[in-house]
């Protein structure tokens, strides 16, 4: 069940120069890591409830590199928290939603993610995020 926006993905050329604007709107990273399987390196920033998330390609051929070639920089994606992300996909194909992956994923910080393709979302992709229970 989606719960809230975890938060808003935004591909970066460079996540030390794109973090300095949020820094400087008294904002802070919380922590980078890199997402292999993914070709991004990714750096979470807290804004209240919710996270911007940077995205910068470490590899030429990952979906964060032909994004930032065919568009340039800016919002990527939105992503809902969900408590149970294979229900949430289970649903959604039965509703006629067309998702981009068989079967969730691991993403950022080793949660569970899947993504609707945009044009299941009125031109936007969404993620589902659930995190693992501690």
């Amino acid at each position: 069940m989606i719960q809230r926006i975890d938060h808003v993905g935004i591909a970066v050329a460079s996540i030390d120069e794109a973090a300095q604007l949020y820094e400087s709107l008294g904002l802070e990273v919380e922590g980078i890591e890199e997402v292999p399987s993914e070709g991004v390196r990714v750096a979470m920033i807290r804004c209240g409830e919710s996270r911007i998330e940077l995205l910068e390609a470490t590899r030429e051929d990952s979906p964060i590199a032909r994004f930032l070639e065919q568009r340039g920089g800016g919002i990527h994606h939105i992503c809902f928290a969900t408590t149970d992300v294979r229900t949430d996909q289970k649903s959604l194909r039965t509703q006629g939603v067309q998702l981009l992956r068989p079967e969730p994923t691991r993403g950022a910080g080793g949660c569970w993610v899947q993504f609707i393709h945009p044009r299941s979302a009125g031109g936007v992709l969404v993620e589902l995020a659930e995190k693992d229970p501690c």
